[in-house]
C-alpha cells in the first residue's frame, strides 16, 4: 500500500529523545574516500596490477641448541632477490631478539607498562659474530649498523633492480628468554624443558611499492611483516629430544627411533590420531637408544617464516589432513605429560583432532592449506602463530584448547597466506582471523564449543565503542593496552560479521572475501586493496562503511522517533519516522506489530541516511500499532537500545 504524505490529517505520536542527533549525512557519504587512484602496481579493482612486484627472501639456516646455557647459535644465509624497480644500496634486517635487551625500545615502553607482551627477564639479544656479503662472486665484510631491533647492511655495489640478487651470511647466537613476550620461550616440566623457538634468525625487512623499507621496530604488540621465499633449516640438539617445526621433516627415519618412525608414517595415512611417542616412552628412559647429538632437517616452500620447538618430554601424536584437491598434509601435536591431566581426556590428547578439523574447514571454505604439515605445540606461550606451527598454552583444555588452537591455525590464512602488514594493521590479521574463527567454531564437531555471544549487550557495546577506546586505524603499538583486544580482534570481527549478515548477505560477502584471499595469496595487500576488492566483487560502494568502522570510531544509534496514522485512523495505514542519532549509518530493520496480531517486517537500505538523520516511510496497517521495534534480531551494536522500541500507550 502506497501512502501519500500530502494532505494527510494526522496525529503525531513522538518519542522524546534524550539528546540531539550528531549525524552528518554529508560527512558519512562524502564521495571522496580513496587516497590514491589505481596504478600499474595495484589496480583500482583491488587486484595486484600488471606490474605488481615484491622482493623475495630465501634462507638456509643451521643452528644448535645448548640446553645447559639455554641458547641458540647458528648461521643464516639470506639469498635476497630485488624485484623492485629501484637499485638498493643497503638492506634492512629485523633482529627481533634484541627486544629482550634491557636497553631496547620494547623494554623501555611495553615492559614498563606491563601486559601480555612485557618481558619478564632480559637477555643480551643477538650476538652477531660475523656478517659476510657474497655478490658477483666476491665476498666481503660489509659495514653494518644495528639500531635496536633493526640492522642496516651497506653494499659495496648497489643491488640491481628487476631481479638482482645478493647473499648475506650472518653468524649469530642468543639466549632463549623464559617468557618471550608471549611469542616464544621455555617451560620447565618434569621431563625437561619445552623450548618454543621463534623470531630466531635475522630476517630481511619488506621493501614495497608503498613505503620502500618497512622498518618499524619490534616493540611488542606490533607483530610482523615479512617477505616470502623458500627456507631450509636444520636444528642440532641432544639425541633424546624431539624437534617439531614448520615445513616438512626431511630425515624422519634418522631423527625418530625405528618404532616412532613407523608410527609417524602410520599417522600420515590415518584419519584417527596415532600416538607417535607415548607417555610411557617419555617416562621410560630405556626407550631412548640414540646418544650424543642429532640433527633434524626441515624444508618449507613459499613461506614468510619458520619456527620450531624442542623437548625431551614431548608426547607426540598425529593424523592425516584431507584437502579438497586430494592432497594430504600431516597434523601433529607435541605436548608434555602435564598437558594430559584432564580426567575426561578433554585436554591436549584431542589437539590433533582439533588441528585436523580446523585446517580442513578453512581449506574447504576459503583457500587450500599450502603446507605439508600443521603442528600444535604445548608450552609457556598463551597462543602464537607461525607458518605451519603454532604455540598454545600447555594447561589449555576443552573449549579453551579448541579456541586457541583454531585461532592460531586460522592465522595461516591471515597473515601467513595473505601477507598483510601486521606491524601497522593488526585488524587485518587478528580481526579477519577472529571472524573466520566464528564460522569454524560453529562447524566443529556439530558446534560442540559454539556459544552464541550477545554482541549487542550494553556492556559489550560500551566496551567496543566507548569514547576512550582506540579505533582500528592505529598502529598496534600505539593502541592503549586496554583497547588492543577490541581494536585488533573483536571490533573488526564484528565489522565483517555485520558486513556479511546485514549489508551484503552471505553469498556476496563470501564470494568477495574468498576472492580477496585468492588475489593476495603470498602477496602484500593494503587496507585499500581489501576495500577495493570487497566493493568490486560484491558490487557495492562501501565507502560509508569503511569510513565509520575503520577510519573513525563512530557509534550506531538508531531510534524510533514517531508514528503517524493516516487521517488519525490506524486502518488507513501509518507513517513511521526513524532517526539516526549517532554518526555511523547502517541499514535498518523495523518490525511493526499490530494489535490484531498482524506483523510487518521492513528492511530499509543504508541509502535512507544519505540526505539527513531522519527517514519516514509508510506501513499498510489495518489496526492500531502495538509495537515498533528497530533491529528486532539484535544484530546491530546499538549504543542506546532504549530508543529502539515504541509501545502502544507510550
Amino acid at each position: 500500500m502506497k501512502i501519500s504524505r500530502l494532505g494527510l490529517f494526522c496525529l503525531l505520536i513522538t518519542v522524546s529523545a534524550s539528546s540531539q542527533s550528531v549525524y552528518n549525512a554529508k560527512e558519512a557519504f562524502f564521495p571522496q574516500f580513496y587516497p590514491y587512484a589505481g596504478n600499474e602496481y595495484r589496480s583500482a579493482s583491488g587486484e595486484p596490477g600488471p606490474k605488481y612486484w615484491q622482493n623475495r627472501a630465501d634462507y638456509k639456516i643451521t643452528c644448535t641448541i645448548d640446553t645447559t646455557l639455554h641458547s641458540i647459535s647458528g648461521v643464516v644465509e639470506l639469498n635476497y632477490t630485488n624485484n623492485s624497480p629501484d637499485n638498493l644500496k643497503f638492506l634492512w634486517l629485523q633482529l627481533d631478539q634484541n627486544i629482550y635487551r634491557k636497553d631496547s625500545r620494547g623494554s623501555s615502553t611495553t615492559t614498563e607498562t606491563g601486559g601480555r607482551y612485557a618481558n619478564e627477564g632480559y637477555t643480551q639479544g643477538y650476538v652477531i659474530r660475523s656478517v659476510t656479503v657474497t655478490n658477483s662472486g666476491k665476498n666481503y665484510k660489509p659495514r653494518h649498523i644495528t639500531s635496536d631491533t633493526r640492522m642496516q647492511v651497506w653494499l659495496e655495489d648497489a643491488l640491481k633492480s628487476s631481479g638482482g640478487s645478493v647473499k648475506i651470511a650472518i653468524e649469530f647466537s642468543f639466549s632463549v628468554p623464559e617468557y618471550g613476550t608471549d611469542r616464544m620461550g621455555r617451560l620447565n616440566t618434569q621431563n625437561g624443558w619445552v623450548y618454543t623457538i621463534a623470531q630466531w634468525f635475522p630476517r630481511v625487512c619488506v621493501y614495497d611499492d608503498l613505503q620502500g623499507w618497512n622498518v618499524l621496530p619490534y616493540i611488542g604488540a606490533g607483530e610482523f611483516y615479512l617477505e616470502f621465499g623458500d627456507i631450509e633449516y636444520s636444528v642440532t640438539a641432544p639425541a633424546n629430544m624431539i624437534i617439531v617445526g614448520s615445513g616438512e621433516l626431511q630425515n624422519p627415519s634418522e631423527s625418530f627411533t625405528p618404532e616412532q618412525y613407523k608410527r609417524y608414517k602410520e599417522a600420515m595415512n590415518s584419519d584417527k590420531t596415532v600416538t607417535i611417542r607415548s607417555e610411557r616412552q617419555v617416562n621410560d628412559k630405556k626407550v631412548v637408544t640414540k646418544k650424543g647429538m642429532s640433527t633434524w632437517n626441515f624444508t618449507m616452500k613459499n613461506t614468510r617464516d619458520v619456527a620450531w620447538a624442542a623437548s625431551s618430554g614431548f608426547i607426540v601424536d598425529g593424523a592425516r589432513i584431507n584437502l579438497s584437491s586430494g592432497k594430504k598434509a600431516l597434523a601433529l601435536s607435541a605436548y608434555p605429560i602435564e598437558s594430559t591431566k584432564e580426567r575426561k581426556g578433554n585436554d591436549w590428547r584431542r589437539s590433533t583432532e582439533m588441528v585436523k578439523a580446523s585446517i580442513e574447514h578453512y581449506s574447504e571454505k576459503w583457500y587450500e592449506y599450502p603446507y605439508p604439515s600443521a603442528v600444535n605445540v604445548a608450552g609457556i606461550v598463551g597462543g602464537m602463530e607461525y607458518p605451519g606451527i603454532i604455540f598454545c598454552y600447555y594447561k589449555a583444555t576443552g573449549s579453551g584448547l579448541w579456541s586457541v588452537t583454531d585461532h592460531e591455525l586460522g592465522h595461516t590464512w591471515f597473515p601467513m597466506i595473505v601477507g598483510s602488514n601486521e606491524r601497522k594493521y593488526a585488524w587485518m590479521d587478528e580481526g579477519f582471523n577472529e571472524f573466520i574463527n566464528g564460522l569454524s567454531t560453529e562447524a566443529y564437531n556439530k558446534g560442540e564449543f559454539h556459544a552464541k555471544t550477545n554482541l549487542t549487550s550494553t556492556y559489550t557495546v560500551r566496551g567496543i565503542f566507548g569514547e576512550h577506546v582506540d579505533g582500528l586505524f592505529n598502529v598496534p603499538d600505539a593502541v592503549q593496552e586496554g583497547s588492543l583486544a577490541t581494536t585488533a580482534y573483536y571490533k573488526p570481527a564484528m565489522m565483517l560479521a555485520l558486513l556479511r549478515e546485514s549489508v551484503l548477505g552471505p553469498e556476496r560477502f563470501d564470494a568477495a572475501f574468498k576472492e580477496y584471499i585468492h588475489r593476495w595469496a603470498f602477496k602484500h595487500p593494503t587496507p585499500w586493496d581489501f576495500f577495493h576488492t570487497m566493493e568490486n566483487v560484491a558490487g557495492e560502494d562501501l565507502n560509508w562503511f569503511w569510513r565509520g568502522w575503520v577510519m573513525n570510531n563512530w557509534k550506531i544509534d538508531q531510534a524510533v522517533k514517531g508514528v503517524v496514522y493516516v487521517k488519525d485512523v490506524p486502518a488507513n495505514g501509518a507513517v513511521i519516522t526513524v532517526e539516526n542519532m549517532e554518526k555511523m549509518p547502517m541499514p535498518v530493520t523495523v518490525l511493526v506489530k499490530e494489535t490484531n496480531g498482524k506483523e510487518h517486517r521492513i528492511n530499509l537500505p543504508v541509502e535512507i541516511w544519505q540526505r539527513g538523520s531522519e527517514w519516514t516511510f509508510g506501513v499498510p496497517t489495518t489496526s492500531e500499532i502495538k509495537e515498533v521495534i528497530l533491529d528486532p534480531d539484535n544484530r546491530l551494536p546499538d549504543w542506546n537500545r532504549e530508543n529502539n522500541l515504541l509501545r502502544k500507550g507510550f
